[in-house]
């Protein structure tokens, strides 16, 4: 953590509206990799980007088979939420903004109707075709039982997760929903995200324009550090809780 901490625990409990913005590093110590980082899953096999681009999934039955097989081995299933989620949590913010599909917030106590998922959830399948939306548990035991890539119930069309991928679009209405949640808070708390997705990173800037300070945890550098108030290095898992404390 850097010496900034102080000024960002100052802020935390100076604070009357928190939003948060989180990203895939606050699920790294629930086991589950994060995309870029040095241990990240794209780091690691640069293939499995194409399980993440749209128009490879769409145009490819070999790259949507083996999505499907990643889907069931999903660190995701088994995930349980660790001490930076129960920080956030007690520190209830008025919203979480999460780019992540893991539910692990819900999991650690969030309300969550105050929990806007920008990049979809694993937990449910839909048809690109039609937009019927299941169960993903029931997709896949169909994939166990051999289906190596399921086709849509209601029309025969290709099922994926119901998670935003690259070359998809982000849901609107969430959208503007989560563009109006960090406008009306007096505190921007981001932790674990990259801000090198857009529109999501974004976000920084808009509560930035509306008056919100805005403070930064994160294991390395964003390219919107430039624009905190106060920027956190280190654990989230420490970070988080520290911030929490100074509310107390």
């Amino acid at each position: 953590m850097t010496s900034t901490l102080s000024t960002a625990r100052s802020l935390v409990a100076g604070a009357g509206r928190i939003v948060a913005l989180t990203g895939a590093g606050i699920s790294t110590d629930s086991g589950i990799p994060d995309f870029r980082g040095p241990q990240g899953l794209w780091t690691r096999d640069p293939g499995a980007e194409k399980m993440s681009n749209l128009q490879a999934y769409r145009s490819s039955r070999e790259v949507r088979e083996r999505t499907w097989q990643a889907r069931l081995v999903h660190p995701g299933w088994d995930a349980v939420p660790n001490a930076a989620h129960y920080a956030l949590e007690r520190l209830s913010p008025t919203h979480i903004v999460t780019q992540n599909i893991d539910r692990l917030h819900q999991k650690a106590g969030s309300p969550p109707e105050q929990v806007l998922e920008l990049h979809g959830t694993m937990f449910e399948s839909v048809c690109l075709s039609c937009d019927d939306h299941r169960d993903m548990w029931s997709t896949l035991e169909r994939v166990r039982a051999g289906e190596a890539d399921p086709p849509c119930l209601m029309c025969g069309g290709i099922l994926k997760s119901a998670t935003v991928s690259f070359g998809q679009h982000l849901d609107q209405d969430l959208l503007r929903a989560a563009r109006a949640a960090v406008s009306s808070g007096d505190l921007l708390l981001v932790a674990g995200s990259s801000l090198s997705v857009q529109p999501a990173a974004s976000l920084v800037s808009v509560a930035s324009r509306a008056g919100a300070d805005v403070v930064i945890c994160n294991g390395s550098e964003t390219p919107y550090d430039s624009m905190a108030t106060a920027v956190v290095r280190g654990p989230l898992a420490e970070s988080l809780p520290a911030l929490v404390r100074s509310r107390n």
